[in-house]
C-alpha cells in the first residue's frame, strides 16, 4: 500500500463503523470528477460516501467472504437508497463483488498508519446526526 504512504488523510469521526450495502462505479463515469475536482479512476482504490470527510481512509470488509480494502474516500454518494458507499472497479473487484454488483459490507475508518481507529464508537463522541448509522463491534 505504498499508494498511502505520501497522504495525509482527514481527520474523521473516530471510531466510526458503519454497516450497509456496497456498490461500484459503471464504467461510464470513468474520467469523470468526482466531488474532490480528481477524476474517477478505474483502477485506484477509492469511493463515495455521503458524510465521511474528503480523503478519508476507510476499511471496507464485504461480509459474505471477510475480503477487506482499504479505500480513500474522494467523493459523494451513494445516492441510491439503502447504500452507504459507491467503490471503484478495482475496490470492487478487490472485495469480490463484480459478478453480484451489490454487497453487504461494514466501514471502519483507519488512521494514516492502517490500523483501526476504535473498535466501539462511543454515542457521546459522535454528531446526533451520525448516532442512527452507527453499529458498535463486538
Amino acid at each position: 500500500m505504498l499508494f498511502f504512504s505520501s497522504m495525509n488523510p482527514t481527520g474523521a469521526l473516530p471510531g466510526l463503523i458503519q454497516k450497509g450495502k456496497a456498490s461500484f462505479y459503471s464504467k461510464k463515469f470513468t474520467g469523470r470528477k468526482t466531488a474532490y475536482g480528481e477524476r474517477v479512476n478505474p483502477d485506484a482504490l477509492e469511493g463515495a460516501h455521503r458524510h465521511l470527510p474528503l480523503n478519508t481512509l476507510v476499511e471496507v470488509t464485504n461480509l459474505n467472504n471477510n475480503r477487506s480494502v482499504i479505500v480513500r474516500i474522494n467523493d459523494r454518494g451513494p445516492f441510491s437508497k439503502g447504500r452507504v458507499i459507491d467503490l471503484t472497479y478495482a475496490a470492487a473487484k478487490s472485495l469480490g463483488m463484480i459478478s453480484s454488483g451489490i454487497a453487504t459490507v461494514s466501514l471502519r475508518v483507519v488512521d494514516k498508519g492502517k490500523r483501526a481507529v476504535a473498535l466501539a464508537p462511543s454515542v457521546f463522541d459522535v454528531p446526533a446526526a451520525f448516532q442512527p448509522q452507527l453499529e458498535p463491534a463486538l
